[in-house]
């Protein structure tokens, strides 16, 4: 079973290597798509033994995701999963996220941070903007999740061979979701745990992806 990790990084010099060097023991390749860094991330990724496709301008992290799912595909991946750069999410739930996979009971894993490992989010994240989401979600999507903002997804090659993201920036959360589900694929919520060292997200971001989910969903 050839399994892939895809890890969208963008100035991430402090954390790649060490995240890189967690995860490659449980993959068959772990690609790190550097969308168009100015730091050593490209560098420290490729000296921890990460493929590193680079975006030679910021592209977002959709795009970078979208190159990173290509690739895999490429290469014959059976299962290619998700995983942040910046040293939030955690190795050890990799195989939980995979394990419906490998045993054919589910198509699409989706972490959560609502489940039994309930992650402490910052206030806001947890009070307003997912609210929000799970709210856009069920509104445009018809889609009822615990957690519909996880950047830690896994998926079968059959199901990413039918999805191509077209959202750039951090809309693309909901756009794979929707996606995930208008194919009728079988999903599952897996429990994870995310660490918070530093939240930086502010309302406009919020705003920004709920207007780039509306315009997608007229454009259908």
């Amino acid at each position: 079973m050839r399994i892939f990790c895809i890890i969208p990084a963008l100035n991430e010099e402090k954390t790649i290597g060490e995240v890189v060097i967690k995860i490659k023991p449980l993959v068959e390749e772990v690609v790190v798509v550097d969308d168009g860094s100015t730091d050593r991330t490209a560098e420290l990724a490729r000296a921890a033994g990460a493929k590193v496709l680079r975006h030679p301008v910021n592209s977002g992290q959709g795009a970078s995701l979208e190159t990173g799912n290509r690739y895999a595909l490429r290469q014959g991946a059976d299962i290619i999963f998700h995983f942040d750069a910046d040293g939030q999410f955690s190795a050890a739930d990799i195989p939980a996220v995979l394990a419906p996979l490998l045993s054919g009971s589910a198509d699409v894993a989706l972490g959560s941070r609502f489940l039994e490992k309930k992650t402490s989010l910052p206030w806001r994240k947890e009070k307003i903007f997912m609210p929000i989401a799970r709210l856009v979600n069920f509104l445009l999507f018809g889609v009822v999740l615990s957690d519909p903002q996880s950047g830690f997804r896994a998926a079968t090659a059959p199901v990413w061979k039918k999805i191509r993201i077209n959202q750039d920036g951090m809309a693309h959360c909901s756009e794979i979701i929707a996606k995930v589900f208008k194919n009728k694929s079988r999903v599952v919520e897996v429990p994870i745990t995310v660490r918070y060292d530093d939240f930086g997200q502010r309302f406009g971001g919020g705003v920004r992806i709920i207007k780039d989910l509306l315009l997608a969903k007229l454009m259908e």
